[in-house]
């Protein structure tokens, strides 16, 4: 009976925290489309969106604040995820797409696409979703042929980043023209995105989203380890590889058209443990909506703090995340002698 309420209060903690963070969600992206180096109401914003007319404020509306609202939410809904999901796979709290080469990946393989087939910007997606998944295939191959602990597991992903990032500035070097805006795309950001740019992307990103939260049943028994998911009947191996190549959607869609965004999937599903538990389910949805609000209100500070002048949000993730990974390195060494 006490397992039993526990159980309830949990479910109903988790869908309270998700009805609060949609309202987050809509508040951060309604923000977003109002604030900005020349303010527009909410009344005018809303006419400027659905009019169809050419005023100024439509077109600040339909080709700057909407797509790069849009493309706050959709990255930081699917990198959020991502980290869930590399956590539960490599049963490791310090892991996330930016920590194991996983971003790296996608943008190692988006600046080779870049080079090669620069006309084929549909690409960049596809390429980037590879990138990303052989980024969390080596990291995967470390861990089940060493057994190596989760500090040495982090530092073998942060090894294979600096490879992945090495590859990228000789790419970058060889072909100058093949990323604009290099240093944009290495701090990551959201600026210049374009509504046309996030199709293809936003696809992948909801799709693996769905795809995500219908296997949290199987995500539960997998984080319980491999020999008791295979005791159970569930085929681990091959599970750990769909989840790696769910991460490596979401991952690699975002990093398609945000850059090398960092530690919103090592920041966002924390927080959000302390809130709704280990269950894979609420932790998913929760972390896709508190990471697209987290990275929408980040871009948005990003662009307030220091207007005119703006700070690519990438800069103010890291700021923010760095003193958390540390604090959490910290902790783990605690758990470890204390």
């Amino acid at each position: 009976m006490k397992g039993w309420r526990t159980f309830c209060i949990r479910r109903s903690n988790g869908a309270k925290t998700a009805l609060l963070l949609l309202l987050a969600v809509l508040a951060a992206a309604a923000l977003s489309l109002c604030l900005g180096a020349e303010s527009i109401p909410p009344g005018e914003a809303a006419a400027a969106l659905f009019s169809g007319g050419e005023s100024a404020a439509a077109r600040i509306m339909r080709y700057v604040r909407l797509p790069r609202a849009c493309a706050g939410l959709l990255a930081g809904a699917a990198l959020a995820c991502a980290g869930v999901i590399v956590q539960l796979v490599l049963a490791n709290p310090l892991a996330a797409p930016s920590t194991i080469g996983v971003n790296a990946g996608a943008g190692l393989a988006a600046a080779v696409c870049c080079a090669i087939f620069p006309w084929a910007v549909g690409l960049v997606p596809i390429a980037a979703l590879l990138g990303a998944f052989g980024g969390a295939a080596a990291v995967l191959a470390i861990a089940e042929r060493t057994g190596a602990s989760r500090i040495t597991l982090v530092l073998a992903g942060v090894a294979i980043s600096g490879i992945f990032s090495a590859g990228v500035d000789a790419v970058v070097t060889f072909v100058p023209e093949a990323l604009n805006g290099y240093s944009d795309f290495r701090i990551g950001g959201l600026s210049g995105v374009a509504m046309d740019e996030l199709a293809l992307p936003g696809a992948l990103i909801l799709v693996g989203i769905l795809a995500a939260l219908s296997l949290h049943n199987e995500l539960d028994v997998l984080a319980l380890g491999t020999e008791q998911a295979q005791s159970l009947g569930l085929p681990a191996k091959r599970l750990r590889l769909l989840a790696l190549a769910l991460a490596a959607v979401l991952a690699g869609a975002a990093v398609s058209f945000a850059g090398l965004l960092g530690f919103v999937g090592l920041v966002v599903p924390h927080i959000m443990r302390r809130f709704v538990g280990e269950e894979s389910g609420p932790l998913l949805l929760c972390s896709a909506l508190g990471g697209a609000a987290m990275l929408c209100l980040c871009d948005l500070l990003a662009r307030l703090v220091f207007a005119p002048y703006e700070l690519p949000v990438g800069i103010l993730l890291s700021l923010l995340g760095g003193p958390f990974f540390i604090w959490l390195l910290l902790r783990q060494r605690r758990g470890r002698h204390g």
